[in-house]
């Protein structure tokens, strides 16, 4: 996987518990995957159509590092599908663990909001993309 970004857990972003209030966690992760899928697809018309099951698997205190990675999974005629993973970050030891999993599909769009397709040479770099 590849990092795509990192962000800091700050006081603001915290829950009633003291950690890392989840809706945060997602709006950063469709961010970093907005980015990943506009960069591979070669274009800013790209938005969000599924976001499935979300894995919170540790929280995350005020201050710690959220590095966030991403993959490409399968690229369709209009859509890709993105692996994505936030890991927590110790500034300290540069051990990274895992905090949230998910996959995200985008889906190329026209000015009308009309699904188009990706362009073909973009699929030939992807051995798991449709034809």
């Amino acid at each position: 996987m590849e990092r795509i970004t990192t962000k800091i857990a700050l006081a603001q972003d915290l829950g009633v518990h003291g950690n890392l209030f989840g809706g945060n966690m997602l709006s950063w992760i469709d961010e970093a995957a907005a980015a990943l899928a506009s960069r591979t697809c070669q274009s800013a018309n790209m938005v969000t159509v599924k976001l499935e099951e979300v894995v919170f698997k540790k929280a995350v205190k005020e201050g710690f590092l959220i590095h966030i990675y991403g993959e490409v999974e399968h690229i369709g005629n209009t859509s890709i599908r993105l692996s994505m993973e936030a890991r927590k970050h110790n500034v300290y030891t540069g051990e990274e663990e895992a905090v949230a999993t998910t996959k995200i599909t985008f889906v190329h769009i026209d000015s009308h909001g009309n699904p188009i397709p990706i362009k073909q040479e973009i699929k030939k770099q992807f051995p798991n993309a449709d034809p």
